[in-house]
């Protein structure tokens, strides 16, 4: 029988405000503090309904499955450690989503390439990388710098989450960064092109 413990991950607000979301099981994955996605979505509130969101480095897909909660209007989850892809499958079918969201198991360079194929854009994108991969937060913002005429719609922002400790840099080509809220022991950067 498993029960709640205090660490449990709960989607914060919106249409399926309270439920519980199944995290991936060991230590490879360090989910986004229930503290910090508010803090988040707090920022976010103005631009979440009707939202095209990437989720990249998911993990258990909380960011993404909030957003989509709070009125987002489809979710790209982008994760490839297969405990985390199995959480997020698991989330999503608890919650009965039907529809309006992918789920990209490979790889989230996989998944960026895709939308850059298919010219799909995002309001709003999200990277959550372990802290240590200093290589994929820059890989991943410079790539989003490069391509943004395609990947990011006008007025988009792109968010990520990193230890305090370890500042990212300003900017990734044009994309500037805006402002950096701080929690504990992380941090999110916020960046939007700057032309």
């Amino acid at each position: 029988m498993s029960t709640v413990s205090s660490d449990t991950m709960r989607v914060i607000a919106g249409k399926f405000r309270s439920r519980v979301l199944q995290s991936p099981r060991g230590l490879a994955t360090r989910p986004t503090s229930d503290r910090l996605r508010e803090t988040l979505f707090n920022v976010l509130a103005p631009r979440i309904e009707g939202a095209r969101f990437a989720d990249l480095y998911a993990g258990s897909g909380a960011v993404g499955i909030e957003a989509l909660s709070r009125g987002a209007a489809f979710c790209w989850f982008a994760e490839k450690a297969p405990p985390a892809v199995a959480a997020i499958r698991a989330n999503v079918a608890a919650l009965k989503l039907q529809g309006g969201y992918a789920i990209e198991d490979r790889s989230v360079g996989r998944l960026l390439q895709s939308m850059l194929k298919n010219a799909r854009t995002a309001d709003v994108i999200f990277l959550d990388p372990p802290y240590e991969a200093a290589e994929d937060y820059t890989a991943t913002l410079n790539f989003l710098a490069q391509n943004h005429a395609t990947l990011l719609a006008e007025g988009a922002v792109v968010i990520a989450e990193h230890a305090r400790k370890k500042s990212l840099a300003e900017s990734y080509g044009n994309l500037k960064r805006m402002r950096v809220l701080e929690q504990g022991d992380a941090a999110l950067s916020f960046y939007q092109v700057q032309p």
